[in-house]
């Protein structure tokens, strides 16, 4: 918005708030004289036709004729005669209601409608007096009212509303002239006096586009008056010769940094590709701490596709590629909707990890919720390859959560940032444990703990893996369970407490009734049947439930 219309947009208001009020209040001074005069005029009438009336009753009474109908009924006509003396406008209408509503006589023919009616009813046989509006004919009215004893009447002076106001509304729409015309010669003194006011800020104006137009710097502005505009346009000149003197140093740094951001776009397009885009800004951020590992809780997870060979076997080079491509494009951005880094593909595996570089307080239950997705995913992704004729995946996914080694690790030549120790080898094996046991998803005791109630878990085994000495406990977990699952995971929670207590009769019938419940259940099945050896061939003292991956018992805990 211009300067000019902004002087407009705050003097206007300054000029015109006074007029307006002013003239409201004179609208309503002029509406409350008029109105006044004339409601009592329409009062002086009422009063004026009662008293009459009750003239005619007095002389009735005094000849003793009061008694006699077709006297009274001379002397109400009277009375409706006297009425249509008294009326001035051919919009003014006096009547006279009877107790019951209806009207005793009407100067005019404007007979009032079935709701008319009933209103002049309520009226005829209310106490009250005075000022009111109403309908009469269906038009709006105003009136005047008053009771008169000595017939029993309502009398009732009206006249039509717009009648009545039409002199304050003249007044009103006069009022809007006379502003509109104040308004608008107010908007023309202002525009003349903004623009002899703004013309020194234009010439500024025009010779800073002309500077930016032509980089021509040694453009300068006339000074016209000496006062503030005047100070601004010499500020200006003095402004002007010194960026003249620094413009070859800034047009030399605004290259350098131009050719930076360029370079440091190409890195970032060419190495998202490959690298997190947390890790490329905590690298260009602070490059040296980059080149340093650090310990650290992650969670791991690893995916695997289940009889990959065979599946090769039967698809052409470039239908699996195809596949493969689009299998790992769902994943990975499951992934990382999730705040994962995909760490590395090996072959048809993928290694993620989660709590990395940036750590959040739900880091774990993000990467079971990955797992979720990852086999929400698999689901879409396989109705796409039905459709297509081609042989759908079926993948395994473990999960651990511990210390883990965190940095770039490498060589000068080439470098990975990612995650090596125990647990990294741990999620490996437990994602092998997904063809034993039959189950999607498994995961170890510190990733269920973390779980807790929001989802559904169910212990598996405990079992000797390679690189863990004391063995792990394994758990499964849903994101939702169906009724029956919800009853048959409890009862096999319940035996498999009984069987880590050695109690193997017991526990194999809790896990019989999961079987009962779930036919194709692995996992009670595989517990059924080391029970039932078990039973005969017992487990050595101190056994903690700890087996091998031969279902072999693993001495004392």
């Amino acid at each position: 918005m211009r300067i000019r219309s902004k002087i407009i947009l705050v003097v206007l208001p300054l000029i015109i708030t006074p007029l307006v009020l002013l003239g409201i209040a004179s609208y309503y001074a002029a509406r409350n004289g008029i109105t006044g005069v004339a409601t009592e005029f329409l009062a002086f009438k009422a009063e004026q036709l009662a008293s009459y009336a009750d003239s005619q009753w007095t002389a009735l009474e005094q000849n003793g004729l009061s008694s006699r109908p077709e006297f009274v009924d001379l002397a109400k006509a009277a009375v409706a005669s006297f009425a249509r003396s008294m009326v001035r406008s051919p919009t003014e209408v006096i009547l006279a209601l009877e107790a019951d509503g209806t009207p005793a006589f009407l100067t005019s023919g404007a007979a009032p409608t079935a709701d008319e009616a009933s209103a002049l009813a309520a009226l005829a046989r209310g106490e009250t007096r005075g000022w009111r509006e109403l309908n009469l004919a269906g038009a709006a009215r105003v009136a005047q009212t008053v009771k008169n004893e000595s017939f029993g009447w309502t009398i009732v002076v009206t006249e039509s509303r717009a009648t009545f106001y039409r002199a304050t509304e003249q007044i009103y729409q006069q009022g809007l002239v006379i502003l509109g015309a104040a308004a608008l010669l107010a908007v023309m003194f202002l525009l003349l006096f903004s623009g002899f006011l703004t013309r020194p800020l234009r010439l500024v104006v025009r010779a800073m586009h002309g500077v930016i137009g032509s980089n021509d710097l040694s453009q300068r502005v006339d000074l016209l008056y000496r006062d503030e505009t005047g100070e601004l346009a010499h500020t200006f000149n003095l402004m002007t010769g010194e960026l003249e003197q620094a413009y070859g140093q800034i047009k030399s740094y605004a290259l350098e940094t131009a050719i930076a951001r360029s370079r440091e776009q190409k890195i970032r397009n060419i190495f998202q590709k490959y690298v997190p885009k947390e890790i490329i800004d905590q690298y260009l951020n602070s490059p040296e701490s980059m080149l340093k590992g650090e310990n650290r809780d992650l969670a791991v997870l690893f995916s695997d596709i289940r009889d990959f060979t065979s599946i090769t076997e039967r698809m052409r080079p470039e239908e699996l590629v195809e596949s493969l491509n689009g299998y790992f494009s769902g994943m990975v951005d499951v992934i990382v909707s999730r705040r994962g880094i995909v760490d590395k593909y090996m072959g048809d595996c993928i290694m993620a990890f989660f709590g990395a570089p940036v750590r959040h307080p739900d880091d774990v239950w993000q990467s079971v919720q990955t797992g979720f997705d990852m086999l929400d995913t698999l689901e879409r992704f396989n109705e796409r390859q039905r459709e297509n004729g081609k042989t759908p995946f079926r993948i395994g996914i473990g999960i651990t959560h511990g210390s883990v080694t965190l940095g770039n690790i490498g060589s000068e030549k080439k470098m990975d940032y990612t995650v090596i120790g125990e647990q990294v080898n741990l999620a490996n094996r437990i994602e092998k444990l997904t063809k034993l046991y039959k189950e999607p998803l498994v995961i170890t005791e510190s990733v269920r703990h973390a779980v807790g109630d929001l989802a559904p878990t169910r212990p598996l085994d405990r079992i000797a893996v390679r690189g863990s000495a004391k063995g792990v406990s394994v758990w499964t977990a849903r994101r939702a369970l169906s009724e029956v699952e919800r009853k048959a995971w409890a009862l096999h929670e319940h035996g498999f407490q009984l069987y880590l207590s050695r109690d193997f009769g017991r526990a194999v019938s809790f896990f019989s009734e999961v079987q009962a419940l779930l036919p194709d259940d692995e996992p009670s099945r595989l517990l059924i049947e080391r029970c039932r050896r078990f039973s005969k061939d017992p487990p050595p003292p101190g056994w903690s439930g700890l087996v091998s991956q031969t279902h072999r018992p693993v001495g004392a805990a």
